[in-house]
């Protein structure tokens, strides 16, 4: 199958989040399984040295791009290099303009004014990039909202051409929360008719959303994990696009989203103190857990639980319900570490605990990819604590790790997580603690849970294992995505 999937970031090429991640390892994962796969994602000069240090190379193809927006053509340089540790080729859009400034999507953290116009070109470029190179795709997955205008294009402009008379769309969800929702101005920049301005395709209250025409144009509509695909069809969850969403029910799919082992697999990860797996985790996991105590400066001890967090520190993530119970948590004999960046309340919060129990609390402010690492082979208790959460990586990562979750029990982290009950526990399913009633009460509680058990050795080790011997590779996810693909295609070839 030839397959394009279309992503307005790529690891290692660019990253704002976990859509950089699933964009290089899904491509990855359907190429190591035999699959044609061609990636096309914005060029970003100034995210070099996350490509530098990853030690890909790009080049160009000695072609171009020319995409009319408005009443202008907009020309764009091709770019090359493929996803590391495969053969799935990257193609970059080189078109300095738009993607040349110092963020992605904003800066001093207001969004770029003309990002509807950067997103809709980048949407055209892909259709045209996908033509210029003869890709002749069965397939074109797009992904969120900076590309939600491709599916439209597909089904508007593009089947009636030979190139693509054989494509079939698929897009996903993997924030429902952002919808690049513009002005309806913004329409005479996609160069499709007005007729498509309406409340059941691209406008939504007046505006233009290209989050609803990705939902409504693709012939299957995908998420990131069963659990969201359900919740984003509720008020609670949809964004305000649920009846939108519920009237695609049939078409819609959770799948979610599974981990490279070639990068997190504590049996060869290059970062850690000790590489171990199930059978070892008891004898290696204290090595980790020693390094990670004397890298913050952390008394040495293995009889204290270490906590630890790896997050976007936001109330999306659970922070408030953090914050609300530290107080409590400082009246256990534990250890907890944080990495992150986010709302410079919560900074400062951390910071000062930090200060203030030098022998108990540990942070670092930012993102350290190596430290990440060590975190979750070092720390025995994982938080993940979110408010919403559509799938969530770092909780499959502690599982691989043997890093025993705490998490609130939606979107990906109740697909996941099993909480740890009598009958769990008895059936050997369990392998971690989850909660539903957003309380900082209710979080406090199950990290009083986890601290017993912590003491029961044996159970422990029982939790650890269970996590660790379950499939969370792309393997297991791409041969889902494989599945909606046939199913898009036989969708397209009858025409409905």
């Amino acid at each position: 199958m030839r397959i394009v999937v279309a992503s307005s970031e790529v690891v290692p090429f660019s990253k704002t989040g976990g859509l950089a991640d699933v964009a290089a390892s899904l491509p990855k994962a359907l190429a190591q399984a035999g699959h044609e796969v061609s990636v096309i994602t914005p060029f970003y000069p100034q995210e070099r040295a996350r490509w530098s240090a990853a030690h890909v190379p790009i080049e160009s193809v000695g072609q171009t791009v020319t995409v009319k927006i408005a009443d202008r053509l907009v020309t764009a340089q091709i770019l090359r290099s493929s996803v590391p540790g495969s053969n799935a080729a990257v193609f970059l859009i080189d078109q300095p303009s738009y993607y040349d400034r110092p963020g992605l999507y904003q800066e001093h953290d207001k969004d770029y004014r003309d990002n509807s116009e950067r997103f809709i070109f980048f949407s055209r470029a892909v259709i045209e990039a996908a033509r210029t190179l003869g890709l002749q795709p069965d397939i074109i997955h797009a992904n969120d909202w900076q590309t939600g205008l491709v599916p439209a294009l597909v089904r508007i402009e593009a089947s009636h051409t030979p190139e693509f008379s054989r494509t079939a769309t698929v897009f996903t969800i993997h924030n429902l929360a952002f919808q690049g929702q513009f002005w309806h101005w913004d329409m005479l920049l996609t160069g499709l008719d007005w007729q498509y301005f309406n409340w059941r395709q691209m406008e939504y209250f007046g505006s233009l959303n290209l989050m609803k025409t990705g939902i409504t144009f693709a012939d299957i509509v995908t998420t990131v994990s069963p659990t969201y695909a359900r919740e984003i069809q509720t008020p609670e969850f949809g964004c305000g696009l649920n009846g939108v969403l519920t009237s695609r029910r049939d078409d819609l799919v959770g799948i979610l989203n599974g981990v490279d082992m070639e990068v997190w697999n504590p049996a060869t990860d290059p970062h850690i103190a000790e590489r171990y797996r199930s059978t070892t985790v008891a004898q290696g996991k204290p090595v980790c857990k020693a390094h990670l105590q004397q890298r913050f400066k952390l008394p040495v001890r293995m009889d204290v639980p270490v906590l630890g967090l790896i997050s976007r520190l936001t109330e999306q993530k659970g922070l408030d319900l953090l914050c609300a119970c530290a107080d409590d948590l400082l009246e256990l004999d534990v250890q907890a570490v944080f990495l992150g960046s986010g709302e410079p309340k919560f900074e400062k919060f951390l910071r000062k605990l930090a200060e203030q129990t030098p022998q108990k609390i540990a942070v670092t402010i930012g993102y350290d990819e190596l430290l990440s690492h060590q975190i979750e082979a070092g720390a025995d208790i994982f938080l993940m604590p979110s408010r919403y959460e559509p799938c969530g990586l770092n909780q499959m990562y502690s599982l691989v790790y043997g890093t025993v979750p705490i998490v609130r029990a939606v979107g990906g982290l109740a697909d996941s997580v099993v909480d740890a009950t009598e009958t769990t526990l008895s059936n050997g399913t369990a392998n971690g603690f989850s909660f539903y009633d957003y309380r900082s009460d209710v979080l406090f509680r199950q990290i009083c849970r986890a601290y017993g058990l912590f003491h029961d050795q044996q159970t422990w080790r029982q939790l650890m294992r269970t996590g660790m011997e379950r499939d969370w590779s792309w393997a297991r996810s791409a041969h889902e995505y494989l599945n909606v693909y046939q199913r898009a295609q036989l969708k397209r070839f009858q025409g409905s």
